[in-house]
């Protein structure tokens, strides 16, 4: 899959959780108290979701573009 930065910033929320969960490369995986921050690699950028454990429910999402993308 090769989706801009852009383009997957302009996808609803669930789109957005869809996409990573279906052809996101798992980069690393972190527990902090309650919450499990999963970061993933899709096209040129990473996606980062957090999950509630107790609640079992996506409780945020972060992009970052990767600036090396871009670099000279």
């Amino acid at each position: 899959m090769n989706i801009s930065y852009y383009d997957f910033k302009n996808l609803p929320n669930q789109a957005q959780c869809d996409l990573v969960m279906n052809q996101g490369n798992r980069m690393n995986e972190t527990i902090v108290h309650n919450l499990k921050y999963v970061l993933y690699t899709v096209s040129c950028f990473s996606v980062e979701i957090i999950y509630n454990i107790p609640d079992k429910k996506i409780s945020g999402i972060n992009v970052y573009q990767n600036k090396a993308v871009y670099a000279n």
